[in-house]
């Protein structure tokens, strides 16, 4: 069992204040956005062996098991993450499996730089992800019913808008939905700014449901996303509550403390929000054109007290023990690799002591206990 090194982002959107609260460590006065647990190649995670990443090139099979290696190849194929969002993330979907393998092999045959700031596809793998609320955690996620988006944008008053709000009565959903996303990413830079602006306004003097979208707009003004957000559900996640994102669910994560846990895969395709590279038509290529409920996920408990977060992929499965002061050890040893990550309390992984965002690597088939009081995060595959 190795205990695990992390290295913090510091993207722009990222609070100053939350991951150092969790660590229990002095704020810098930068951003910290996320906290990366694995084997990604960005920002491995550290061990007394070396990286994540060495470690598990060295010997697959015995850091993950035959079955994994069998099933996902010599990686480990979830990223887990602590993720602190002080601002609106970018609004983004994900592609599926073969649409990501598609666009990875034409850019490739394309000669596309894998850094080129246009470029989509990363890699040639999906990125489904799960993000858990450690505490009250706000977002956007799937499209919202258009008729309830029509009065959304209607109640604002702003004349440009009303092509919009027409579109959105139109039948059927999907293509309406599909017509007023393409037009406001579409439209006329400058005009579409100035509609921003005066939507912008209106949201400020309203309130109430509006004000999401004014803080919005006050992080991306005259952004295209601000309008796009309007379409989307919002959904408020309370500490435990978690949210599963396929792949083409257009979302952005906009307040608060979670563990996310991702296929490893970088692939994102942007719909606004944000200053990077918006690919229009790859992205109506892969946005699902539905609406949708958020579907906000509890844990479900099994016998021994772990709770797990269901999800229907094997790249990642998610669970935690919430653990009481004298409850004894459990025993969390698995046929396949593992990261444990304590969020509260003081909790004993083999012989690490974990505080707080502390967590350890558990290769597959080692036999690992869990005790304390505090609350424990598993994350490891399906095979």
């Amino acid at each position: 069992m190795d205990r695990l090194d992390n290295t913090i982002r510091p993207y722009a959107w990222g609070s100053p204040t939350a991951i150092p609260h969790l660590l229990g460590t002095e704020p810098t006065g930068e951003p910290q956005a996320e906290m990366w647990m694995g084997a990604h190649p960005g920002a491995p995670s550290r061990t007394a062996r070396g990286t994540l990443v060495e470690v598990i090139e060295a010997h697959p099979e015995r850091e993950l098991g035959a079955r994994a290696v069998a099933r996902f190849g010599p990686r480990l194929p979830f990223l887990l993450k602590i993720l602190a969002a002080g601002a609106p993330l970018s609004l983004q979907v994900h592609p599926d499996l073969d649409q990501a393998k598609e666009g990875y092999a034409d850019e490739e045959r394309r000669g596309v730089p894998i850094d080129a700031p246009h470029r989509n596809y990363k890699d040639a793998n999906h990125k489904p992800e799960l993000i858990c609320a450690l505490t009250e955690f706000d977002g956007l996620c799937g499209f919202s019913d258009p008729a309830r988006a029509a009065d959304l944008l209607a109640g604002l008053g702003v004349d440009s808008l009303k092509p919009y709000v027409d579109l959105l009565h139109a039948h059927p959903e999907d293509a309406a939905l599909r017509e007023v996303l393409t037009a406001v990413l579409t439209a006329d830079p400058g005009e579409m700014a100035r509609t921003v602006t005066e939507a912008t306004a209106a949201c400020t003097r309203l309130g109430g449901d509006y004000a999401p979208y004014a803080d919005i707009a006050h992080h991306y003004p005259g952004d295209p996303g601000v309008i796009a957000a309007m379409l989307l559900n919002r959904v408020r996640l309370q500490p435990g509550e978690a949210l599963f994102l396929g792949a083409g669910i257009p979302h952005a994560y906009l307040n608060g403390l979670g563990v996310e846990i991702m296929a490893n895969s970088d692939n994102v395709l942007r719909c606004g929000l944000t200053p990077k590279h918006v690919d229009v038509p790859e992205l109506l290529r892969v946005v699902r054109f539905e609406p949708s409920d958020p579907g906000v996920l509890r844990p479900e408990a099994s016998a021994d007290g772990e709770e797990v977060y269901e999800t229907p992929i094997d790249e990642f499965r998610l669970s935690r023990y919430v653990l009481p002061e004298g409850g004894g050890a459990h025993d969390v040893t698995l046929h396949t690799p593992q990261i444990l990550l304590c969020t509260a309390g003081s909790v004993r992984a083999g012989g690490h002591e974990l505080a707080p965002g502390r967590s350890v690597f558990v290769p597959a088939g080692e036999r690992a206990e869990i005790s304390g009081a505090g609350t424990v995060f598993r994350a490891t595959v399906i095979v």
